[in-house]
């Protein structure tokens, strides 16, 4: 206790505490360990078991990437806050439908903090697929997922349409992504064989941000410093093409859901887009209309708000079953949580020194 009393101002104590911060400090302030500050490599841990090493040259490719990127992107305010409302309530309607089990049942694809809405076109991507990869995804049978709603095409397309931002007749497939803070989508390209481009996405709720180039890692999950970062905001349009679509991944990041946010995404399918085969077995035989999905809470009223609580509970209970859960039925599940625990066990057992995976979804 004596020594502690022989500091008269608490920041010296701490300074006495911590003296290789003033070492690190002079050792790097001018450039002059190992050589010259544009010639010296830094080094960043992004994991247990990876380092990578990051150069001035490294940044200068870093930046000529940004520049492609953003080259290749698209933004225009179309939107105004009383039509973004409107919009909202549909929204709203759609979880409530879900909610009811009044949708087909590959139309509503259920996560943790993410829900995604099928119309018009639905299709397999990650623990989904048998094999796993690009290129691998289908689109499913006709008639397996619910048709576009009427309200897409009159207050979402036809505006754009009408601003030039797509042609009329160019969609036949919409997804609504449902995010609740602290929720994310794993880096990705939007499969080659399956959507044309551009591809189109109006953002409502609140503002986030879209990134790219991106590395996600789980167990905790983190993700590593993006090549570009767009602000997207609510009731902004975002058109991707080129570069952009194509030749980066693109993601959302947990850290950048910090209220609920809700994504209408426009693509159109290409004409020979592959289809689940009739005999995969990830989906028995049509008879008329599919088997509608159950209500998650058939005993409660169908509440708008109710898919978009957060759903820590739920995260716990899969991680608590998952060890009883047998390989082959883990791959079944439509989660895309489990495909994202495997894809990084199965990143780092395959090729350790890949800094980008390019998974297309």
């Amino acid at each position: 206790m004596a020594a502690s009393g022989s500091y008269s101002d608490l920041r010296e104590k701490l300074k006495s505490m911590t003296p290789h911060r003033d070492d690190y400090k002079n050792k790097y302030a001018h450039g002059t360990s190992n050589g010259s500050r544009k010639d010296r490599k830094r080094k960043y841990r992004e994991s247990d078991d990876e380092e990578y090493e990051h150069s001035d040259d490294n940044a200068e490719q870093r930046e000529q990437e940004a520049r492609r990127v953003s080259s290749s992107i698209q933004q225009r305010s179309i939107f105004s806050s009383e039509e973004c409302a409107r919009i909202e309530e549909k929204i709203d309607e759609v979880v409530a439908n879900g909610e009811a089990g009044l949708y087909r049942e590959h139309t509503v694809d259920r996560a943790p903090l993410r829900n995604k809405y099928f119309f018009g076109e639905g299709y397999t991507y990650g623990a989904q697929l048998e094999k796993r990869g690009p290129g691998q995804e289908r689109l499913y049978r006709k008639g397996e997922v619910d048709d576009i709603p009427g309200w897409v095409h009159e207050l979402v397309i036809k505006p754009l349409v009408s601003n030039g931002v797509i042609p009329e007749g160019f969609v036949n497939s919409a997804v609504i992504n449902d995010y609740q803070p602290g929720g994310c989508i794993v880096s990705h390209v939007d499969p080659l064989h399956i959507f044309a481009r551009p591809i189109v996405s109006v953002s409502f709720f609140s503002d986030s941000a879209l990134c790219f180039g991106c590395r996600f890692q789980f167990k905790p999950i983190r993700v590593s410093e993006p090549v570009f970062v767009l602000p997207v905001r609510r009731g902004s349009v975002t058109v991707l093409s080129g570069y952009a679509a194509d030749e980066i991944t693109h993601c959302i990041r947990p850290q950048d859901i910090k209220q609920r946010r809700a994504v209408i995404i426009l693509r159109k399918t290409r004409p020979d887009a592959p289809r689940v085969d009739s005999d995969s077995p990830l989906n028995s035989p049509l008879k008329g209309r599919p088997t509608p999905l159950k209500a998650k809470r058939a005993h409660r009223k169908a509440d708008p708000d109710a898919a978009h609580r957060p759903r820590v509970l739920e995260m716990d209970k899969e991680e608590n079953r998952r060890p009883s859960i047998s390989r082959q039925h883990r791959h079944s599940l439509s989660s895309e949580n489990y495909w994202r625990r495997d894809q990084d066990h199965d990143e780092h057992r395959e090729s350790s020194g890949r800094k980008v995976k390019m998974s297309r979804h």
